[in-house]
């Protein structure tokens, strides 16, 4: 893939409205009721932070089966979320081995991909190219004119979000969303090949030890 410039530095540098946790989902949720259009999502990070999903939380106190019963339970909200709503995209960035983290998502992602989300899994070797300066940003695009930076601190906890607005530097960006997106491999082949003969996840006491420091308002159901 080929750019005359990294279309992902570009969005950093791009001037944006900065929005907290509380304004960013109010923002984020009437843009996704009011979409017409294919949803991009873009997600780089191996570990995030959320202790407001219970399934989340059963997998970091090492109750995987509960963890995994508890993500099931959400197929039927999911399938009605996603039946009324343009097509959902997204493209997951994956290292390997995969974290404790990603493992558990990756469980949450086949069952998004069966309530009708389209999520597709790509190397982080094929993002190299464009991370000389930094991993690539969270985003999601909802078309030419709105794409949202997802801002997270440094121990994976949601913090916000930045709006950018620039057609100039959304379309490239969108571009190589899509193009991303083509090279990656459909997930449920990916889960069924590579994830579910996992044993699971190993959590420990480290990886606990922030958990009452976060409060964050990410949603059972956010996409």
């Amino acid at each position: 893939m080929e750019f005359s410039l990294n279309v992902f530095e570009r969005v950093r540098d791009a001037e944006g409205r900065i929005l907290p946790v509380d304004a960013y989902q109010a923002e984020f949720a009437d843009d996704l009721e009011r979409a017409t259009a294919t949803v991009w999502k873009l997600e780089r990070a191996q570990d995030f932070y959320e202790p407001d999903v219970a399934s989340w939380r059963a997998m970091m106190a090492g109750e995987w089966e509960d963890s995994l019963s508890l993500l099931q339970e959400m197929g039927p909200t999911l399938t009605e979320f996603y039946r009324i709503r343009p097509d959902f995209c997204r493209v997951r960035i994956v290292e390997r081995p995969l974290t404790p983290y990603l493992q558990w998502e990756m469980h949450a992602l086949a069952v998004r991909a069966a309530a009708g989300e389209r999520p597709r899994v790509l190397a982080a070797e094929a993002v190299r190219e464009f991370e000389h300066i930094a991993a690539l940003p969270e985003l999601v695009v909802f078309g030419p004119s709105l794409l949202y930076e997802v801002l997270y601190d440094d121990g994976g906890g949601h913090i916000g979000g930045r709006r950018v607005t620039d057609p100039d530097v959304i379309v490239p960006c969108l571009d190589a969303v899509r193009e991303l997106y083509d090279r990656g491999e459909d997930l449920l082949p990916y889960f069924d090949r590579e994830v579910v003969p996992l044993p699971p996840p190993s959590v420990s006491l480290r990886m606990r030890e922030p958990l009452p420091d976060y409060s964050q308002h990410t949603g059972t159901f956010r996409p």
